[in-house]
């Protein structure tokens, strides 16, 4: 039986180049790779309307070692996409023996996307992967050059589509077809596109920071400032996110908050030098439930450590100044 391994993302498009392949009696496998930027819901939900096999597949170490030198640069934020979908392709790549697979494919449509998805860039792609004539664009593939498995004729070159632009026209008539009724609404699906959290990510690489799956959730959550001395705090700004830091907190965190009063959890990763502790209390004062001028009781905690201060509001232009 002739297999596929196709990247799936749990969208029309990757839904779509499925069916197609399916169309043909071809035996699909999707895979969905997880890091801190993008997970698996999307793509298990659309498993399951499919009915079709998912492997869920962490890459956060290769894709952070991508991430900090990626060939192609990035896109308009921190996003490597072509690099990116390399990288899937190449892991995919590592399953097609174990799985008796004869090529990769995916959802990709020609145009959709003009700086990731033109042709250069999904040539591009397709050498990154390491498996040049093996990945196939299905509901593209009449507008590309022919692969090895059509040229094998284990893949029908004429039952392929021509599918290009943005135009989403194309893809809804076949989801008609295939009796696809539930997808996501087209988004992008990657923290790296999204303008606040790439700040927030550019900052932290400037600044040496170690680049982990907890500092790069981290990112995701609260409010983040770069005090004077170099140290990063995080402020929750609702109750989940108070819950969360708390949760995230390691042994040399310290996790502050203030006394009989409400107001957020601050978190000082690896924690600071009494200086900084005493700022990031203040901050913490500052977002309390206190007047601005009040003294305000905020309690440290570091382990066995405990401790409680008694603080001033920190001025609003100086927590400017500190917003990343």
């Amino acid at each position: 039986m002739v297999c596929g391994i196709g990247l799936f993302s749990g969208g029309l498009d990757s839904m779509l180049a499925v069916r197609v392949l399916q169309e043909q009696g071809i035996h699909v496998i999707a895979v969905c790779f997880v890091t801190p930027f993008f997970g698996p819901e999307k793509a298990r939900a659309a498993a399951r309307h499919l009915s079709i096999p998912l492997r869920v597949i962490d890459i956060t170490d290769e894709h952070v070692a991508m991430l900090q030198n990626p060939r192609y640069g990035y896109g308009r934020n921190m996003n490597p996409c072509i690099d990116c979908h390399g990288l899937m392709f190449r892991e995919a790549g590592k399953l097609m023996d174990e799985c008796n697979a004869q090529f990769l494919f995916s959802g990709e449509v020609l145009g959709e996307r003009p700086m990731s998805q033109n042709k250069n860039s999904l040539r591009a792609v397709e050498k990154l992967s390491g498996h040049q004539g093996y990945v196939l664009r299905p509901l593209s593939a009449q507008l590309l050059p022919e692969t090895i498995p059509e040229q094998q004729g284990l893949v029908d070159r004429s039952q392929l589509l021509a599918i290009s632009g943005r135009s989403r026209k194309p893809q809804l008539e076949l989801a008609r077809k295939f009796g696809i009724t539930e997808y996501p609404e087209p988004a992008g699906g990657c923290r790296l596109t999204e303008p606040g959290y790439s700040k927030r990510l550019k900052e932290l690489m400037e600044h040496g920071d170690n680049l982990n799956r907890r500092s790069l959730e981290l990112l995701g959550i609260g409010r983040h400032l770069r005090l004077p001395g170099g140290v990063k705090i995080i402020i929750g700004r609702n109750k989940h996110e108070n819950q969360r830091l708390k949760q995230m907190a390691r042994d040399r965190d310290v996790v502050l908050c203030a006394v009989r009063v409400p107001g957020p959890t601050v978190l000082v990763p690896q924690g600071g030098d009494e200086q900084t502790l005493l700022q990031a209390a203040a901050i913490c004062a500052r977002y309390s439930d206190m007047p601005p001028d009040a003294t305000v009781s905020i309690r440290m905690r570091c382990g066995e450590y405990d401790h409680i201060v008694q603080v001033v509001a920190a001025p609003d232009e100086i927590i400017r100044s500190y917003m990343i």
